[in-house]
Parts: C-alpha cells; sequence; structure tokens
C-alpha cells in the first residue's frame, strides 16, 4: 500500500509537474476545469472529437497567457478505447483523467429514441469505463512518482434526482431519459473503481454538476433560467468557472484522502 506523500499546506492544491486529461475539454464545463488545472501548474492534454474546436480552444488559452508548452491536444471520439491506449502509452505519466464527455441529445420519453439512450449510455459510462481500463498503466506511473493519482468523472445532479419536467415547460432543453441513468450508472463505476484500486494509488471521485445552463440558453430562455435558479438553495444558477475549484481540489494533494466520493456542485438542490 502506497504510503500518504508529504503534504507543503501552501502548495497542496498547486499541479506542478503533474500532467492532466480531460475529455470534453473544449465543452461548456472542459473549458473551466482545463483552466483550472492550467492555472495550478499543470501539463493539460485536451481531448474532443473535433481538432479544429481543439486547436482554436488552445489559441485562446495561449493568447490568456497560458504555457503554449502545457497544452496538448490528442483527438478521438472517447467510445474508442484503442485510442486511448494510444495516446496515453505516449506519456511518461498520467497524474490526473478528468472523464467528463458525454453525447445526448435533448427530449423527452416521447421523442428520444433506443439508438440516442444506447449513444448516451456508450459516451458517458462504457467510454469512462474503457478510459480507466487504458489509462492504469500512466496513471501508476504517476502513482511511483507523486505517491498518488487522481480519476475525476463527471456526474451528474440527475445521477441521483430526477429532472423536473415542470422547470422545462416548453423551451425543448429538456433533459433526456437516458442522461440521468447513465449519470448514475457512473456514480456506480466510479465507487466500483475507488474500491478496487485504492490499494494501488489511484483515488476515483466524481462531481456532480447542478444547473449550469449556457449563457445563450439563459439569454433565449430567461423565464426557464428563473426556475433552474428557484430550485437552488442559493438561488442561482451556476457558472463553469464554480466547476474548476473542485476539479484541482480532487486532483490535488489537498484530496489525498478522498476516494469513492461524489462532490455535489449544485448550488444546493439536491439538499432539499
Amino acid at each position: 500500500m502506497t504510503a500518504a506523500p508529504a503534504i507543503v499546506y501552501d502548495r497542496m492544491f498547486r499541479l506542478d509537474g503533474r500532467t492532466a486529461f480531460i475529455s470534453g475539454a473544449a465543452g461548456h464545463l472542459g473549458q473551466a476545469m482545463t483552466r483550472g488545472f492550467l492555472s495550478a501548474g499543470a501539463r493539460v492534454i485536451l481531448n474532443g472529437r473535433q481538432p479544429a474546436r481543439l486547436d482554436t480552444f488552445r489559441a485562446r488559452l495561449r493568447q490568456e497567457g497560458h504555457d503554449a508548452d502545457a497544452i496538448a491536444i490528442c483527438a478521438f471520439d472517447v467510445r474508442d478505447e484503442e485510442a486511448f491506449a494510444r495516446c496515453f502509452a505516449r506519456l511518461p505519466r498520467l497524474d490526473i483523467l478528468v472523464n467528463n464527455a458525454v453525447t445526448v441529445e435533448m427530449g423527452t420519453i416521447e421523442t428520444s429514441s433506443p439508438e440516442q439512450f444506447a449513444v448516451a449510455y456508450d459516451s458517458g459510462v462504457r467510454a469512462a469505463f474503457g478510459a480507466m481500463r487504458a489509462a492504469e498503466p500512466a496513471l501508476l506511473k504517476a502513482v511511483d512518482a507523486a505517491g498518488h493519482a487522481s480519476i475525476i468523472n463527471i456526474a451528474s445532479m440527475y445521477g441521483t434526482v430526477s429532472p423536473d419536467p415542470s422547470i422545462y415547460g416548453s423551451t425543448g432543453l429538456n433533459s433526456p431519459p437516458a442522461y440521468g441513468p447513465a449519470k448514475a450508472a457512473l456514480i456506480q463505476l466510479t465507487r466500483y473503481m475507488a474500491c478496487h484500486w485504492g490499494q494501488k494509488g489511484i483515488r476515483v471521485n466524481a462531481i456532480a454538476p447542478g444547473p449550469f445552463p449556457r449563457d445563450e440558453f439563459q439569454r433565449e430562455h430567461p423565464e426557464f433560467a428563473a426556475r433552474l435558479s428557484a430550485k437552488t438553495p442559493l438561488g442561482r444558477v451556476g457558472t463553469p468557472n464554480e466547476i474548476a475549484g473542485s476539479a484541482v481540489f480532487l486532483g490535488s494533494d489537498a484530496s489525498t484522502y478522498v476516494t469513492g466520493a461524489v462532490l455535489n456542485v449544485d448550488g444546493g438542490w439536491t439538499a432539499w
């Protein structure tokens, strides 16, 4: 069993010398987590299905002042486990794996198809399983170097509670029937992997975001945004940067005794 690393408290949230891989890196929450890791000193590998979109995001990060040498791209569909293996085989080590990507189409039980259900499960659960399997050798190298490695699975409040149909009305933004079950499965997979990999020094946790609607959704559907806000004890929706701190925490020495946890970042949505 690997001993916990010594902690220097003024640097416990730093990620200097560490490498993080983020799927869906150019997405709504992926961008915020990427910026959080870079700001904490990590090298970040951006993943997504569209190389051009990743290139644009990398260029924007460089314009913002982030170190160009700290940003790499590994573009592929997360459902391709062999692509994960090829990407990770090139790494000296992998300290942080963030399974963030999922493919879903908004809809209801009446409008969603079995094919859409399968895509959501494959991209959100099976792909995370494949990523973890492929990443194990590189994660163990990080354990040897730093004392621990971290997997962060991005789940959802809808992995534990159901969407309230009355919030969505006629917006067409309904959370589809596949999304919650896929996120619930990801939460259980998180617990399973935490229990089976804990003694190897690989920690596995989940973040369960609450309402984080895109700005354009809020502008186009202000009443919808107001209903979302009213469902939280904090009385507002989240902003993407409010995910970054949780991801940095779970990837850093500040959380070396945290595994198998689900960190709710939902404004209190699930606390009512």
